[in-house]
């Protein structure tokens, strides 16, 4: 009797996001790559909490982990706190459901087989329950790869006796990670360091070798080379992807929240180069008198602008009920205020001239690549390592050192649209846009990103 062959399984990969927004969207687009180029089946095994809609990924399968996390804290007082009652949360439903998926429950037994798991370097718990079950692991880093490099250095600053930071050494070099200073470390400077060697060493398994099949970044390899020969020096055993910028490579819809459409209209209606998008993320809070000082140096620059101001984001407010008494007067239809909008888009609009940007990575990589110089405000993490490497490294950006302050505020947004240093910064930003640009276009240059991701799907279709 002739032997039968057989068709080949198709292969599934489970992806793994933080539930924060400047997680979930590399994590969505390598996800949508993958799909599109590699041919595989792809899970998202997300949190109830701060879910995407998944009727917008309609190629999608979604399985959901039981987080413990009330709906009201899409805002989080104490991020860390989160981040680690998320390690603890997650795991035996995460478990269970990667049970039913490599037993046949949730793909179709003989027809898939589950490839691997990429999960977010802040959901640890995951490596320990794919080395129990024998599952492939590969972890997706979502900073630069210099922040990378700083969180991997807490824990040695600390048994080197740094913290409780002082006053006084904030402005000194870090030690061996210039250029960064005390105060750009991806550390609060004000609720203290106590719980953070528990997430340093969850996420960066300091003391263990690297189980994972490989490291994955999105960022560029040309873009922070000299990290990653350090990085590459440190990490012997597997290999790593450098694979950004994400969302040039692969289209998708990222945004767990509504985004305003309608601002692009407005910013129609503008001058070219004239108007300064304003966004400090989708987890910053903001007080008070916080929003005044925003609100007061965007007025005072004369300048149009476009400020995104979530609901929930200023403390004791829905909205923006606690803007100053003549604001509204003050900048009449110079400014445009809405609760969100489509990132990408603005950034791309002509009309836009600068960022005044939290400076999370995924914004600091949408701004490289089109060419929008930045007025850098981070509030917390990684945010504070990438402000110092776009204005004193890539100086495609102007840092706030002292918070938010009118006249800084003011003098900022003058310096970065209009004066000398500003064009200075602008042309810098534009020839990044230009090397971007060419950047993921090549393939036959092994430091491209198309060849980073050719041999990660290659890796992936090997198992």
């Amino acid at each position: 009797m002739e032997e039968q062959t057989q068709s080949p399984k198709r292969r599934r990969l489970v992806l793994v996001p933080c539930p924060y927004q400047g997680h979930i969207t590399p994590m969505l687009q390598l996800g949508t790559f993958l799909h599109n180029n590699g041919g595989f089946s792809i899970t998202i095994a997300h949190t109830r909490f701060n879910s995407p809609d998944p009727s917008n990924y309609p190629f999608f399968q979604f399985l959901y982990l039981d987080d413990g996390i009330p709906k009201h804290e899409a805002i989080p007082v104490d991020l860390i706190a989160v981040l680690l009652d998320l390690n603890v949360n997650c795991r035996a439903s995460f478990e269970d459901q990667m049970r039913r998926l490599i037993g046949g429950g949730g793909g179709g037994a003989g027809e898939e087989v589950v490839a691997g798991v990429i999960y977010d370097e802040v959901m640890y718990f995951c490596e320990e329950i794919l080395s129990d079950l024998k599952v492939r692991s590969f972890i997706l880093r979502t900073t630069c790869a210099a922040a990378s490099l700083a969180r991997m250095a807490l824990v040695r600053l600390n048994d080197e006796g740094y913290f409780p930071l002082k006053e006084c050494m904030l402005q000194n070099p870090a030690p061996e990670l210039h250029p960064l200073r005390f105060k750009d470390l991806p550390i609060s400077l004000t609720t203290g360091f106590t719980k953070y060697p528990t997430l340093v060493k969850g996420m960066y398994n300091l003391e263990t070798p690297i189980k994972a099949e490989a490291i994955i970044w999105n960022t560029m390899e040309w873009l922070e080379e000299s990290i990653v020969a350090q990085i590459k020096s440190k990490s012997t055993t597997v290999p790593l992807f450098f694979i950004g910028p994400l969302h040039r490579i692969a289209s998708a819809r990222t945004s767990v929240l509504n985004e305003d459409f309608n601002c692009l209209q407005w910013l129609d209606e503008q001058a070219n180069g004239s108007v300064v998008y304003v966004a400090i993320g989708s987890i910053a809070s903001l007080g008070e008198k916080e929003l005044g000082e925003m609100a007061w140096g965007l007025a005072n620059s004369q300048q149009p602008f476009l400020w995104v101001v979530q609901p929930g984001a200023v403390r004791g407010s829905k909205w923006i009920e606690a803007l100053p008494d003549g604001f509204r007067e003050a900048v009449g239809g110079r400014g445009c205020v809405v609760k969100w909008a489509p990132q990408k888009e603005v950034l791309a609009h002509r009309a836009v001239g600068g960022f005044w940007s939290h400076c999370g990575w995924n914004s600091s990589m949408e701004s490289l690549s089109e060419g929008v110089p930045m007025l850098c405000s981070p509030c917390f993490g990684d945010q504070k390592v990438n402000a110092r490497y776009l204005s004193h490294v890539w100086r495609v950006g102007l840092q706030l050192e002292n918070g938010l302050e009118r006249g800084e505020i003011e003098n900022g947004i003058k310096r970065l649209m209009d004066e000398e240093q500003g064009r200075e910064i602008r042309d810098r930003a534009k020839h990044f846009k230009e090397k971007i640009e060419a950047h993921v276009k090549v393939e036959e240059d092994q430091f491209s990103s198309r060849t980073h991701l050719k041999d990660l799907v290659s890796l992936l279709s090997s198992f």
